[in-house]
């Protein structure tokens, strides 16, 4: 092969070489764009999950928090009825005791 077609063909092949280099850079580019995007869709995805769920969980302590309130309401209401029962069971007794000790003071005083 003659010299000039040799040099020709070195030329070709570098130029080849040039458009090779090219396409995958320019492919590589691309990639990375696309790979960058659909992490950005994953990191959307997850940030989303992650509040619907954090939402789940409050809504859940909610209900927790406002069952515990029914019972403890109820509790205190279930207390406040036996002390006003028991209260209600002295009343004659405080009333004797009352009147036992002012009867006490009076005949003290005279």
């Amino acid at each position: 092969m003659p010299r000039p077609e040799v040099l020709e063909r070195v030329k070709q092949a570098e130029r080849e070489a040039d458009e090779i280099i090219a396409d995958a850079r320019e492919d590589a580019d691309q990639r990375i764009a696309e790979a960058r995007e659909r992490a950005s869709e994953i990191r959307s995805e997850a940030e989303a999950d992650a509040q619907e769920l954090k939402e789940r969980r409050l809504e859940s302590a909610r209900e927790e928090i406002e069952q515990e309130r029914k019972e403890i309401l109820e509790d205190g209401r279930d207390q406040r009825r036996e002390l006003e029962s028991r209260a209600r069971d002295r009343m004659d007794e405080a009333v004797a005791h009352v009147l036992d000790r002012f009867e006490e003071e009076v005949h003290a005083q005279t």
